[in-house]
């Protein structure tokens, strides 16, 4: 469905952007509306795919996640049935992220999350066990600088 964004639009995805649980009565003083028009624009974002689904963020240090790492993986296996067994290895997987496929000598970029460098070599025994991959090279975070799901409005 195609949408056609306004400012106003943008400042009400700004204000859910920044913190989605604040009342509506907010969204619309901070925007400068009244309630039943935000609502109905919310609405219509909504139904449009604009806006989708909402959640919590959670600490991941406070919860004992405290090892990050981006995981390189280069593959020689490029048919339909692999990439459909590695995804789902990769879906069935809570400690991945996110996943990406790139363009260059690297085929995957995952983001894993675990407690510590144990759990991690748990996660690679376990995902190399099931779908073969060519060469991993897993990179330790040392310090998130910036983290944001945020997009530029």
């Amino acid at each position: 469905m195609n949408v056609r964004i306004d400012e106003t639009d943008r400042k009400i995805l700004a204000e859910l952007q920044r913190d989605a649980s604040q009342s509506l009565d907010d969204i619309a003083k901070n925007v400068g509306s009244s309630k039943t028009p935000v609502w109905n624009r919310i609405r219509k974002l909504r139904e449009a795919g604009v806006i989708g689904q909402q959640t919590v963020m959670l600490d991941a240090e406070a919860l004992g996640f405290e090892a990050c790492f981006f995981v390189l993986i280069r593959t020689s296996e490029h048919e339909a049935a692999w990439q459909a067994k590695f995804l789902k290895a990769l879906q069935d997987r809570p400690e991945v992220q996110e996943a990406h496929r790139l363009a260059g000598d690297i085929d995957y970029i995952l983001k894993v999350r675990v407690t510590n460098a144990r759990a991690y070599d748990a996660f690679y025994q376990a995902l190399i066990s099931e779908v073969r991959v060519h060469n991993v090279t897993a990179l330790l975070s040392m310090e998130q600088i910036k983290s944001t799901v945020a997009l530029p409005l």
